[in-house]
């Protein structure tokens, strides 16, 4: 027991406690072109899930930033942060996603070693996913269509 919680603690005396902390992660609904949504596929994923860019953060790196270097580092897209929409439990993932919505531009250049396809969806056609950063999207839905 360690910080009111049952945790691994090294047996041997070295005073190691594993905290299993949720890792910090950023996402974002990338608005791309006329009203379109670009969804990812990583490699190894079924060819019928698709989600958002996601990645994690670098050492001494703020999420704004993370958020904007993984949409460049993935699609090859330049961006600009719309809004922060929120911090979101990934319990599956032991994950922190912290959401944006951003509009980005340029020519999309797929990372191949990380993604194996895309592709956009018309904002009107996306439907949210029950976890990971689904529920960030349900939020982003219900929002648009209030201010519409």
């Amino acid at each position: 027991m360690a910080g009111g919680r049952e945790r691994l603690i090294c047996s041997q005396s070295c005073g190691y406690i594993y905290w299993n902390n949720p890792l910090p992660v950023v996402g974002a609904i990338v608005e791309y072109g006329d009203d379109q949504i670009l969804l990812i596929q990583n490699r190894g994923w079924p060819t019928e899930w698709f989600g958002l860019v996601t990645g994690f953060l670098e050492q001494g790196e703020e999420p704004d930033q993370a958020v904007l270097r993984e949409i460049r580092e993935e699609v090859g897209l330049d961006g600009e942060i719309v809004e922060r929409l929120g911090v979101y439990t990934f319990y599956q993932r032991n994950e922190i996603i912290i959401a944006y919505h951003v509009r980005a531009w340029g020519d999309i250049r797929m990372d191949e070693e990380e993604l194996q396809a895309y592709k956009l969806v018309p904002v009107d056609e996306l439907k949210p996913w029950p976890f990971g950063t689904g529920p960030a999207v349900k939020d982003w839905l219900k929002k648009k269509r209030a201010l519409s």
